[in-house]
């Protein structure tokens, strides 16, 4: 479409927005009507570690909304000369899981619990035994369980609670409601009545009697809705929350919140059978859409969520990635300009990252490891980032890039290893997003070797789940009469640009030295948990 043409829709309030909420970064997406993205806004943030719990503040979640929409607000006036009053949808989506819990005023009782908290060990475990189905430690289930095992005062006045884009959503529409794929990180879903599943609301009900809470679990759970269904409309409380200088208007249709998993899964053309995406930043996971159950549950390894439609699928997730070669790029940067360089950031990521390619195979035995916090997949409840090698190493800058992106996804191979060995579990298409993949030509030969399979890569993949929770607010909207896969084969993919690298032999066997390596040398990542505060 010409600037002139985007600037009408804009006008006239036909454009969508999708707003996510990352793990670093917040970032708001606009889309046209042809589904391609023409306007962005972002603000950056950090979790804090507080009293030993990873949280963002509710300021802190306020703030980083209103900026991200204002720098969107700022983007579309300075592209198009217009100003942005309206829109047609709007869809928020977030990390997936944590705990917000709220009593009947809606006071918050305790802080945010994200996802990267490895506190609920205990809880997770029993929980996957009663239910004979994994539930993972970032679960909202496990967050509220463990809470209840502790003896935790405030888990007697909870009367909701609700991931990150479901607390989002109530602040803009009022409704207490949840995509069906963030759902299902926060209880167990049955893929056939496409709501929590029954049997397992019973089973915790039963298992907390004694405690008297006077509450059923079903009770405090977001209702779920599915892909394509209104999700209620922007108050005018809602449209000051968002937008506070008073010029959005109310009234906009919004889409189901979701999760990062499902909106990836839409970014990727990836919510059918036999296809699969990886979602590669501050986390990374793979989705699988599965053809039938798997045969067991794997505890904390595998988790089980489905698509916006209610499909199941085969996560495995790591809950580190790029924070750390993140922070060692930033160091780098600080040793250019401490002797007079000056690089740019986008130069500064494209020249390291690309020098990985230049490496030897098996980055030259050097094994860093990056767990910035602690990593269920391979038995860490707290993490520590190292760096391990022997003396006659080949200690090069290329070769310690290399390993940074090859450790990255260290933790995600664990899991994998899994469904490709052990389930036969098989997969058509891999497709990756997100900021792994921004350096072109480098994250997806990488990803191709850790994974053994080819790679696909779109041009919007930098855009990732802003972008997908778009498109889900588009269908929202009008769905055209389309089941969802068919909406974005049809409608948003049809004409698709895809890159797609297959694994080349000798990185495939590169990574592997490497990850033997990796495996061997956990003991050592064990060793610096318990003896380095």
């Amino acid at each position: 479409m010409t600037k002139e043409e985007i600037a009408k829709e804009i006008s006239s309030g036909s454009a969508v927005v999708g707003i996510e909420f990352g793990s670093t970064r917040i970032k708001a997406v606009m889309i046209d009507s042809a589904n391609e993205p023409v306007a962005g806004g972002a603000f950056d943030w950090e979790n804090s570690l507080v009293d030993g719990v990873w949280t963002y503040s509710l300021e802190e979640i306020a703030n980083g909304l209103q900026t991200s929409f204002a720098n969107l607000k700022k983007d579309v006036a300075e592209k198009y000369g217009v100003k942005l009053t309206k829109v047609k949808a709007l869809g928020i989506s977030a990390m997936m899981h944590g705990y917000l819990a709220f009593d009947k005023n809606d006071t918050l009782l305790v802080p945010f619990r994200t996802w990267r908290n490895t506190i609920t060990g205990e809880a997770s475990s029993k929980l996957t035994d009663e239910f004979n189905y994994p539930v993972p430690e970032r679960w909202s289930i496990s967050h509220l369980y463990q809470a209840i095992l502790n003896g935790e005062k405030h888990v007697g006045n909870v009367a909701f609670f609700t991931t990150l884009a479901g607390y989002v959503h109530y602040k803009l529409s009022g409704k207490k409601v949840l995509g069906i794929g963030d759902a299902s990180g926060m209880f167990p879903i049955d893929e056939k009545t496409k709501n929590y599943d029954k049997k397992m609301l019973g089973q915790f009900d039963a298992l907390i009697a004694d405690k008297k809470l006077g509450w059923k679990i079903e009770e405090l759970l977001p209702e779920i809705l599915l892909a394509g269904k209104p999700a209620g409309t922007l108050t005018a409380e809602g449209a000051k929350f968002l937008d506070p200088t008073g010029e959005l208007e109310a009234g906009t249709l919004l889409a189901p919140p979701e999760g990062d998993a499902g909106t990836g899964m839409v970014a990727t053309n990836s919510v059918t059978k036999r296809t699969g995406n990886v979602s590669a930043g501050t986390s990374v996971f793979a989705m699988v859409i599965l053809e039938k159950a798997l045969s067991k549950a794997y505890k904390d390894l595998i988790d089980i969520v489905t698509t916006p439609d209610g499909s199941m699928a085969a996560m495995a997730h790591a809950n580190n990635c790029t924070g750390e070669y993140d922070k060692w790029i930033k160091l780098f940067g600080e040793a250019i300009a401490a002797t007079g360089g000056n690089v740019s950031k986008p130069v500064l990521y494209d020249t390291l990252l690309g020098l990985a390619l230049k490496g030897d195979p098996d980055c030259g035995g050097i094994i860093p490891y990056n767990y910035i916090s602690g990593e269920s997949m391979t038995g860490f409840k707290e993490g520590r980032t190292l760096v391990v090698r022997q003396q006659n190493n080949n200690f090069t800058l290329a070769n310690f890039m290399r390993a940074q992106l090859f450790t990255a996804l260290g933790a995600l191979r664990t899991g994998m290893n899994i469904l490709f060995d052990k389930e036969n579990v098989a997969i058509d298409r891999l497709t990756g997003h997100g900021g792994y993949f921004k350096t072109a030509g480098v994250g997806i030969k990488i990803m191709a070797a850790a994974m053994h399979t080819p790679v696909s890569t779109m041009e919007t993949a930098g855009e990732g789940g802003p972008w997908g929770m778009a498109l889900l607010a588009a269908y929202a909207a009008d769905t055209k009469g389309m089941s969802l896969g068919d909406y974005l084969d049809k409608v948003v993919f049809k004409t698709a640009k895809i890159t797609t690298v297959a694994p080349d032999k000798a990185d495939v066997d590169g990574f592997n030295k490497f990850f033997e390596n990796y495996t061997k040398a956990l003991p050592v990542m064990k060793a610096a948990v318990e003896n380095v505060d």
